[in-house]
């Protein structure tokens, strides 16, 4: 038996504001792009945006929102987050 690629994926949280919520800080890449994308792909849209905590701008990530018809905006965090709101076009 293989053991996985990555460990544990991180977990996904309803929040207060309404949004589910993936913090991917800490990983090494490419956990928080697999991460990501294995969120959306899986789980698609429903209805609420899907807000990443990141400790750096995933450049590599946008392409591939974009390919799924997904965008990403930033919007503020906590001093040294990289924190953006993925939504569907």
């Amino acid at each position: 038996m293989n053991a996985p690629p990555f460990p544990s994926e991180p977990p996904v949280t309803l929040g207060d504001d309404g949004c589910w919520h993936i913090d991917v800080r800490g990983l090494a890449p490419p956990q928080p792009l697999v991460a990501i994308l294995r969120r959306i792909d899986a789980h698609g849209h429903d209805g609420r945006p899907l807000v990443v905590h990141h400790d750096r701008d995933p450049a590599l990530l946008y392409p591939e929102l974009a390919e799924r018809g997904w965008r990403a905006e930033p919007i503020a965090g906590e001093p040294g987050e990289v924190r953006l709101l993925l939504q569907p076009w």
